[in-house]
C-alpha cells in the first residue's frame, strides 16, 4: 500500500524523468569532460541504442507489472517512458547521422539501403514516430480509443526490430549475448500479452 500511495504523489512524475534523464545526463558530461573513452563517437551512438532498448523494456514492463502487483497508479507512468523510447532512439540516430555519416543526407539513404542492419533500425524509428507524435492527449482524442490502441500495437512490432538491428549489427563481432538478454527480456514480456489475450478470449467464448 505504501508503494502504490508513493506512486500517487504528485512529485511521482518529476522523480520518474529525472531519473529518465540520467543517462544523458551521463553521456553529455562524459562527452564534454572527454571521458567516453578512445571512441567517444562510437559509445555515443552504441550506449543511445543501449538506452533506447532498455527503455523499451521498461516501457513493455508497465502492463504486466501493473497487472501481476495490482498497482494500476504504474499506468501513469507508461507514455512519459515511451516518450523517453523516442527521446533515446532520436539521440541513437543523431549520433549515426552526425558522427558516422557527417549528416549528409544521400550518404545516410545509401548507408541505409545498403546495410540491411540500419534499414531496420530506421524502420523502427519510423514505426516510432507517430507513437510519439500520438501521445498528446488532444490526438488521442480525436483518433478515438479503439483507433489510438491499435496504432499502439506498432510496439510490438517496434520490439522485434530493435532486437533483430542489434543482432545484425553484434553479428559482425559474433557477440550475441546482451542480444539474447534483451530478446528473452522482450520475449517474455510479449509472451505474456498473448497468453493473455488467449485466457481473455477463452473466457469470452
Amino acid at each position: 500500500m505504501r508503494v502504490k500511495s508513493l506512486l500517487l504523489q504528485p512529485w511521482a512524475k518529476p522523480v520518474v524523468f529525472g531519473l529518465c534523464l540520467l543517462p544523458f545526463g551521463w553521456l553529455l558530461y562524459g562527452a564534454l569532460t572527454q571521458q567516453l573513452g578512445a571512441n567517444p563517437a562510437e559509445a555515443l551512438i552504441r550506449s543511445t541504442g543501449d538506452w533506447t532498448l532498455r527503455f523499451l523494456c521498461l516501457v513493455l514492463a508497465v502492463t504486466p507489472l501493473r497487472v501481476m502487483t495490482k498497482t494500476p497508479a504504474l499506468a501513469r507512468f507508461r507514455r512519459m517512458l515511451g516518450l523517453f523510447v523516442y527521446f533515446y532512439v532520436v539521440l541513437h540516430l543523431l549520433s549515426y547521422s552526425g558522427f558516422d555519416m557527417s549528416f549528409e543526407l544521400e550518404d545516410i539513404a545509401r548507408d541505409i539501403a545498403k546495410r540491411p542492419f540500419i534499414l531496420v533500425g530506421f524502420s523502427a524509428f519510423l514505426l516510432l514516430t507517430p507513437l510519439a507524435l500520438s501521445s498528446a492527449n488532444r490526438v488521442i482524442k480525436a483518433l478515438g480509443a479503439k483507433r489510438w490502441q491499435r496504432l499502439h500495437q506498432l510496439i510490438y512490432v517496434v520490439a522485434g526490430l530493435a532486437v533483430l538491428h542489434f543482432f545484425w549489427m553484434r553479428s559482425g563481432k559474433n557477440n550475441f549475448a546482451e542480444v539474447f538478454v534483451y530478446a528473452t527480456v522482450l520475449g517474455l514480456l510479449l509472451g505474456w500479452r498473448v497468453v493473455r489475450f488467449l485466457k481473455k478470449k477463452q473466457l469470452d467464448a
